[in-house]
């Protein structure tokens, strides 16, 4: 496994992390989220990527590999969906926070995101003051930041967070080296998501209702034709692109997780292919914004 620093913040992390969306889902056996949290542990990955709307991942998350909280750096998201509260407001980010730590068993969370909000939301809602306030009380050592575009941009820009995650894979390379590359400069820490795009290539016409409807629009359109197989193409250029700290995969099959470790394994894509996907990128874009 590849280990990186973090940015600044003190925390590293391995070059591929688990998103852990899927493990959420309460039709897969919990007996079989179990073999692959640990799986994940055992195989050398320390970043487990969840958020309070992906459904039972939490939970599961500190019912299965809390006992094992020294050996991984906890992300996680918050800032809607508890009853009695608004959501984007200063309460529920400091209610989200309490019940994310009750819910992962644990003592505090290494990475705490706004999950998407707008930037007026942080302009004018107290959201940053609050998860500020957290990270004082220790509850949190990160405030960071997850979106796209120019919310996530206003959000690099206010000096206040210490880490970001946005989508980040060949059909959505944007904020390569614009946003990401501010953030590096700022110090932060990049968690790259959606990294394969969520698979276009699966799919012989446009999907729908698959979140790969626009990315298999911009996979055919760039047409790309290198010898190697669109997964590991996807991976290693994600992985290893500028700026970016770790790559959260999204998966429950323990099979494709060590897929995926023995694919980073291989290192960076020779230069000129990526050179030649970035280039591919800015010749067919057209108002190809960030997806999240």
């Amino acid at each position: 496994m590849i280990y990186r620093d973090f940015g600044n913040t003190g925390l590293k992390v391995s070059a591929i992390g688990l998103g852990a969306g899927e493990i959420g889902d309460y039709n897969i056996p919990a007996s079989d989220v179990e073999r692959l949290l640990n799986f994940a542990l055992d195989s050398g990955i320390t970043l487990f990527d969840t958020a309070r709307g992906y459904y039972a991942s939490e939970e599961r998350i500190g019912k299965f590999i809390s006992h094992r909280r020294n050996e991984f750096v906890l992300s996680t998201k918050i800032g809607y969906g508890i009853q009695g509260y608004q959501d984007w407001s200063y309460d529920i980010i400091i209610a989200g926070v309490d019940e994310a730590l009750k819910i992962l068993k644990t003592d505090f969370i290494d990475i705490v995101h706004l999950h998407t909000c707008s930037k007026e939301v942080l302009q004018n809602n107290g959201v940053i003051d609050a998860l500020l306030k957290t990270k004082e009380l220790g509850k949190i050592k990160v405030a960071a930041y997850s979106g796209e575009n120019e919310d996530i941009a206003y959000a690099v820009n206010t000096g206040n967070f210490g880490s970001i995650q946005t989508s980040v894979n060949i059909t959505d390379q944007r904020d390569i080296d614009t946003t990401i590359a501010e953030a590096k400069n700022k110090g932060m820490g990049v968690i790259a998501k959606r990294p394969i795009a969520n698979a276009p290539w699966r799919f012989s016409e446009q999907p729908f209702g698959n979140y790969a409807e626009q990315y298999w629009l911009r996979w055919k359109k760039m047409d790309l034709n290198f010898d190697i197989e669109p997964n590991e193409l996807f991976l290693r250029f994600t992985t290893f692109a500028d700026g970016i700290d770790t790559a959260i995969t999204g998966t429950a099959n323990i099979n494709h997780l060590s897929d995926n470790i023995q694919i980073i394994e291989k290192g960076p894509l020779p230069e000129d292919i990526y050179k030649g996907i970035k280039r591919k990128f800015k010749e067919f874009d057209n108002n190809w914004i960030g997806l999240a």
